[in-house]
């Protein structure tokens, strides 16, 4: 193969999900990639949607990230390397793998330091103007193409980039053996947490929602105990963490959260609601708590391969619903039709 042809076993053009205006997604044909060098070519067999594709698919914009042209949305995808381009030496064809979305620079001073995640010039899949992984094939780095053992799946491997931001948000609280965790809010980000801090060491894992299905979920994930805060605050329950990983992003739940961390404690914020958030500062200051916030991951990939295949982290029931390519439109508003939806899953082809 030369740099600039496909094997002859690989089509041409693909089909891609086209966010063209905000609520307009399209089923595009568009060329498929051909690897360059260091490159390799990936046919994705699945892609989670995240609330950052359902934020850009309603609105069009995520804070100052605006979609101006045509994206393709998606950054969770698993998939298997199909061809590969010149100068690569890690993959072999047919070897399945979890695609890291985000490629840095490699250059600059956050890269230099190992904080690759702080790249300025860091290239994100579905984060304008880069496109996602919502369609047939992608070429990526062969850095960022990290291969996935059997069992786990291409499902598996698409889920690797949720429990990324877990592994990155434990390593963050410093969660280990004997730790007493608390997580705000069981979404999708807030169960691989809780299953990871329990992976991690922790004795004591408190989760927290308003949903019963996702406390439900939490329970069967390794929680210690659940929390339905419709009915009991969070001073009620006596529980004073000695890590606080906020995965709910409401600025309310941020602040009650913060007046149970125990003295040195360490709070991690980590999900994404408003601008500001409300700090209840003397009891920052009072018991020395560490608060800090984070932003994607950095070289977590293999501690999140050896928790899913340790089986320590179970991530398969994370999955809600699945949708064909086709039907990406529908993966993207899955919650507006069904309130138990945790993690739609969209299978762009099939192994």
């Amino acid at each position: 193969m030369t740099p600039h042809t496909l094997p002859s076993h690989i089509p041409s053009t693909m089909r891609a999900a086209v966010l063209r205006a905000p609520e307009e997604l399209e089923i595009q044909e568009r060329p498929v990639p051909v690897p360059g060098p260091g490159q390799v070519l990936v046919r994705v067999e699945a892609v989670g949607i995240c609330g950052s594709d359902v934020h850009y698919y309603r609105h069009g914009r995520i804070g100052d990230f605006v979609v101006r042209a045509p994206m393709v949305l998606g950054h969770e995808p698993g998939g298997t390397v199909v061809a590969l381009g010149p100068d690569t030496s890690r993959h072999q064809v047919g070897q399945l793998v979890s695609l890291e979305p985000g490629v840095p620079c490699s250059r600059c001073a956050q890269c230099r330091r190992g904080r690759y995640n702080l790249c300025p010039d860091v290239s994100f899949y579905a984060t304008p103007p880069v496109d996602g992984a919502l369609c047939e094939y992608v070429a990526v780095d062969e850095d960022f193409a990290h291969p996935v053992p059997a069992p786990l799946t291409a499902e598996t491997a698409a889920l690797l980039e949720p429990l990324s931001v877990g592994v990155w948000a434990c390593s963050k609280g410093g969660v280990g053996p004997g730790s007493r965790v608390l997580v705000t809010g069981a979404g999708p980000i807030g169960l691989v947490a809780a299953q990871t801090a329990r992976a991690f060491g922790a004795t004591e894992v408190v989760v927290t929602d308003v949903a019963p299905h996702r406390l439900e979920l939490a329970r069967q994930s390794g929680a210690t105990t659940t929390v339905d805060v419709r009915s009991t605050g969070l001073s009620d329950t006596g529980f004073a963490p000695d890590v606080l990983l906020e995965c709910s992003g409401v600025p309310a739940v941020v602040d009650e959260a913060l007046r149970t961390v125990g003295r040195a404690g360490r709070a991690v914020l980590v999900g994404m609601g408003g601008d500001t958030v409300p700090l209840p500062l003397a009891h920052v200051q009072n018991f020395e708590i560490e608060v800090t916030g984070t932003f994607r991951y950095a070289n977590t990939w293999p501690t999140a391969i050896a928790l899913a295949a340790s089986g320590e982290v179970e991530l398969d029931r994370l999955i809600s619903h699945r949708y064909p390519l086709e039907a990406a439109e529908n993966a993207l508003t899955a919650a507006d039709r069904d309130s138990t939806t945790v993690k739609p899953l969209v299978r762009p082809t099939t192994g």
